[in-house]
């Protein structure tokens, strides 16, 4: 039986072999030197982030095309992870409702040790690949779901726990990490590796490996919604108007979409509940509020589609 020492033994050797956690000899006297120097560090540091991610853009656009495959077919986006990257994926899944008026249960973020673990550090949580099956099975997982799992290391456990069980079960895998030959990579149908260096700070990597996690799934959320037909153009389209903000940005989006009046926006919205994408179809393809809810039902939403079709009606 291993012994806790030798555990921590092997692990610090582990770590070791880590480019996000090699030490910066170089930055050693960083809290000795004058705060602007350190911020121009610090964003030297980040400006090199988007030219790593540029470097896997491949393996994401396979990653995207893939999911949102996956979701045409009623399929879910569920991330999975600990930590810095597992808050990183319930940010991602939190946004998609008010942004693409997805419901809250078609895009998820799971954290290892649960939602307290958003706010602190739930001892022992990443490193239960147990935790991870049970919180995957919680959600009634399926063969049509993608599943992501986020680990800077990409060796926690919690996060290839969740990609190996998803995967067992036929759903499809994403695992992203900033490790080259992560055991999270190799665990995945897709791996995606974004090698961004060591740290500012030895091991922080709520740093630069945050950030490029945070890129990869602007995109894999974002893009996956436009193969969707959740915009129309660059326009949000299927944006939800839960607040005054909105309200607003959903008149906006309409007028660029059309170039109509404000009255006629008013009426187009009175007509449809609200709904954006169908108040833009009422106006573009001159339907009413009812027969603009069906052209998208029968087009899976995607307002061009739906558009041709009353231009055809």
């Amino acid at each position: 039986m291993t012994s806790t020492a030798d555990h921590h033994t092997d692990l610090r050797a582990q770590l070791d072999t880590l480019t996000t956690e090699a030490f910066r000899p170089d930055l050693a006297d960083i809290d000795r030197r004058p705060t602007l120097d350190i911020a121009r560090t610090m964003n030297d540091e980040d400006a090199t982030v988007p030219a790593a991610v540029a470097a896997r853009l491949p393996e994401i656009a396979a990653a995207i095309d893939a999911t949102a495959a996956r979701m045409a077919r009623g399929g879910r986006l569920i991330y999975a992870g600990a930590g810095t990257a597992g808050r990183l994926g319930v940010l991602d899944a939190s946004e998609c409702p008010p942004t693409f008026n997805t419901d809250p249960s078609e895009v998820l973020g799971l954290i290892a040790g649960g939602p307290s673990a958003l706010l602190t550090a739930v001892e022992g949580a990443e490193d239960s690949e147990k935790l991870a099956v049970e919180d995957l099975t919680e959600t009634g997982l399926t063969e049509l779901d993608t599943v992501v799992g986020i680990s800077a290391s990409g060796r926690t456990p919690y996060a290839i726990g969740a990609v190996e069980h998803a995967r067992a079960l036929g759903a499809l895998t994403i695992g992203l990490s900033c490790n080259a030959g992560s055991a999270l990579a190799a665990a995945a149908e897709h791996g995606i590796e974004i090698v961004v260096g060591p740290e500012l700070l030895t091991g922080s990597t709520r740093l630069k490996a945050g950030t490029a996690q945070k890129l990869v799934l602007n995109m894999l959320s974002t893009i996956t919604m436009i193969r969707l037909g959740k915009t129309y153009g660059n326009l949000m389209v299927d944006v939800r108007a839960s607040n005054d903000k909105l309200r607003a940005r959903s008149r906006r989006i309409v007028a660029l979409a059309t170039g109509a009046t404000d009255p006629e926006i008013e009426t187009a919205l009175g007509s449809t509940g609200g709904e954006v994408k169908n108040a833009v179809l009422t106006l573009l393809g001159d339907v009413d509020g009812p027969t603009a809810a069906r052209l998208l039902d029968a087009s899976d939403g995607h307002l061009r589609a739906a558009l041709e079709a009353a231009r055809k009606h």
